[in-house]
């Protein structure tokens, strides 16, 4: 088996900290994100069901409303890989009961998204929160409808690069990658247990969002993820975003699904043709199958001509 080579800089075990930079990102709006996906106030969580898959060793995969939740359990306690909404405490915290008894000592978000980010504040107040620095930026942030997260909801520890918990057994390698579905996104690799936590660089089977105006860059997740399928055993389990628990022959068929939108919106500018008109000529219908309930393929591709155009 190909060893995970990635690895951050900073490190920490179960017991002794070694604290990355401290410090808040500059201000930007999150207008990105889907609003029904990320608004709680949209939802109704009483009909959320919490499904958990058994991934590897002691990693687990929670699907309920949002993005999907990681969790590493053993001796030394629970890592929890992002927290969905604050009206699905409680049913998380069932969930996680039923794998350890032992507290969620560590809580780290993937980036900044309410999906992601809306449990902070309760799991925060006997968690230890742990993110990039550019999260606790942006949780501070008041843009739109969204406010400021309160204390206890922010990240205490952040870093730049990286950074490494050891803890049950793992040596768990926390990866920043810049400007991809955001500029604050981290990816969680479990060596021993051979499974990658994606945060949303990874939308399995399905249209991505990219958060241009929060720093994300289609282009940035391209090579990100092209990074990543170059240096990931073959046969390491890879838990998205959003969808199903996937490996590496599904996120290879995603990159190319990337890959392509970006070279077909990029002709089509090239030749002087907008949003508009690429739309009319249907250019991305033979990726229709990818479109679902937040994005569908129309707005995936008003996405990529943002991207292309400010790319430019």
């Amino acid at each position: 088996m190909k060893p995970i080579l990635l690895k951050p800089v900073l490190l920490f075990s179960a017991g002794i900290l070694s604290l990355g930079a401290y410090a808040a990102a500059r201000p930007a709006n999150t207008a990105g994100e889907p609003a029904n996906l990320t608004n709680p106030a949209q939802q109704d969580f009483s009909k959320v069901e919490i499904k958990t898959t058994k991934v590897a060793g002691n990693i687990y995969m929670l699907e309920g409303s949002g993005g999907n939740v990681g969790i590493c359990a053993g001796d030394d306690g629970v890592l929890m890989i992002d927290d969905q909404f604050a009206g699905l405490e409680p049913k998380l915290r069932d969930a996680i009961k039923k794998i350890s008894d032992k507290p969620v000592r560590f809580l780290l978000n993937t980036h900044h998204h309410g999906d992601h980010t809306g449990g902070n504040e309760k799991f925060g107040a006997d968690s230890t929160i742990i993110a990039h620095k550019n999260v606790r930026g942006r949780l501070l942030e008041i843009t739109g409808s969204h406010k400021p997260m309160p204390k206890p909801g922010l990240p205490i520890i952040t870093y730049d690069e990286g950074v490494t918990l050891y803890l049950n057994g793992e040596e768990i390698r926390c990866v920043h990658y810049a400007r991809c579905h955001t500029d604050n996104d981290t990816v969680v690799l479990f060596p021993k247990s051979n499974v990658i936590h994606m945060g949303d660089l990874y939308f399995a089977k399905r249209v991505p969002v990219i958060d241009v105006r929060a720093g994300g860059s289609l282009k940035g997740i391209i090579a990100a993820i092209d990074k990543i399928i170059a240096e990931v055993p073959a046969d390491v389990k890879i838990i998205p975003g959003h969808g199903q628990l996937s490996n590496v022959d599904e996120l290879k068929e995603y990159v190319a699904f990337l890959k392509d939108s970006r070279e077909i919106v990029k002709k089509g500018v090239a030749e002087g043709k907008n949003y508009d008109k690429l739309k009319a000529e249907k250019v991305f219908a033979k990726y229709d199958k990818y479109g679902w309930e937040f994005r569908s393929i129309d707005n995936w591709l008003e996405m990529v001509v943002t991207d292309v155009t400010e790319d430019k």
